[in-house]
Parts: C-alpha cells; structure tokens; sequence
C-alpha cells in the first residue's frame, strides 16, 4: 500500500502550507514530544514562530495504568470527575507525573522559560492523532491561559477524532483523514522513533537560526 508521507520532515513540508494563513500572527508552535518535534521545529523555522513544548500525560486508573481518568501538565491538570478516585491517589499522581514532565522539559529546552501564551494563537503540532484523548485535556489546560486561538496541526488523523475535537478549538488542520485508520505510523515509509538526543538536537539547531536570524 502507497505510504501516505515518507517521513516526518515530509509530512511538515505538507503541513505548512496550510498554515500559511496564520502567518502573520503571533504564534507560538507547541510540539507534542517527541514525535511532534521535528515538525514543529520545521514548522517553526519555516514562519520564524517561537517554538515550546506542550508536556501532558495521562493519569492512569489505579487498577487499569492504560485507562486515563485525567491528564497533567507542568502547570495544571484535569481529572474526569464522573470517576470516584480519592483525592489522596489523584495528588500523589499529579505530584509524581509533574516531577517527571519538569525533569523532561528541562532536559529538552536547558534553562529556556515556558513561553507566556496569553492572547498567542497556539498551534499544536504532533506527527499524527489516534483518539485524540491527551489532546483534548491539553485543549481544556490551554484555555485556562486565555490564549487568542488554539490550532491543531497534525497530518493524519481519524475523521472521527478531527470530528469530535474541532468544535473545542478554532482550527483542526488534518490534510489526510483515511477511512482506514490502524494506527499513526501505518502512514508514513519512514516512522522512527525520535530518542530524546534527537529532540535535543533539533531544538538547539533551531535556537541556532534564531540567534543567527
């Protein structure tokens, strides 16, 4: 079967056309890690927008680690409260998983601060979207911060998730929805994992040519 992009850094180049119209604005690119990195930085590069990271992961159920009954950011977190789990579990998860996502994001961007992203028009850029779970409570977190907008940027995804979650953000660009969708990387030639060395490398290379610039 014909691969729909031979790589990340193919998929971004057929990406950014479509983002062409926020050109303009002032954005920041938030790269879901890793595999939202090397097209976020290109995407960054391209529109010469600040680039940051958007660190979330789920909170799991404490008798089922895969099922997620909420998510955490650096900053913040959401929790389904239909779920009866006692506040005690919650906070020494939210504890436990903040830790690791502050240890990751000062391993990823140094001694760079968190961008402020109040009124910015926030694009956030992964390699692709399956249930679009995470991302929906990352949407519910952002908003608290008043941004201008919020942009999904993905180059494939289910119809149904870019369905379910464009009503919650202000632009859901997607250039490739199959009808059969087994999984992200089913879509790429080229779908290698991106180490944490690579992350580092891109994101220094484009602090680079924002010196340079």
């Amino acid at each position: 079967m014909l691969k729909r992009y031979l790589n990340r850094k193919d998929a971004a180049l057929k990406l950014i056309p479509y983002l062409d119209k926020y050109k303009n604005d002032n954005c920041v690119v938030l790269a879901v890690p890793n595999g939202g990195v090397p097209l976020a930085c290109a995407i960054a590069k391209n529109f010469h927008f600040p680039l940051d990271l958007l660190m979330i992961k789920k909170i799991g159920h404490p008798h089922n680690a895969e099922f997620a009954i909420g998510a955490v950011s650096l900053e913040d977190h959401v929790v389904d409260e239909r779920i009866n789990i006692s506040k005690a579990y919650i906070d020494q998860s939210v504890y436990k998983i903040r830790k690791s996502l502050e240890e990751k994001y000062k391993r990823f961007m140094h001694e760079d601060r968190a961008h402020t992203l109040t009124d910015k028009v926030l694009i956030i850029v992964d390699d692709g979207m399956a249930t679009g779970n995470t991302i929906f409570s990352s949407i519910q977190m952002l908003k608290r911060k008043k941004p201008k907008k919020i942009i999904i940027a993905v180059p494939v995804s289910p119809s149904e998730t870019v369905h379910r979650l464009r009503k919650f953000v202000d632009d859901f660009i997607c250039p490739f929805m199959p009808d059969n969708f087994y999984g992200v990387g089913f879509h790429y030639s080229d779908f290698s994992s991106v180490s944490d060395e690579e992350v580092i490398k891109q994101i220094r290379e484009l602090k680079h040519e924002e010196v340079v610039v």
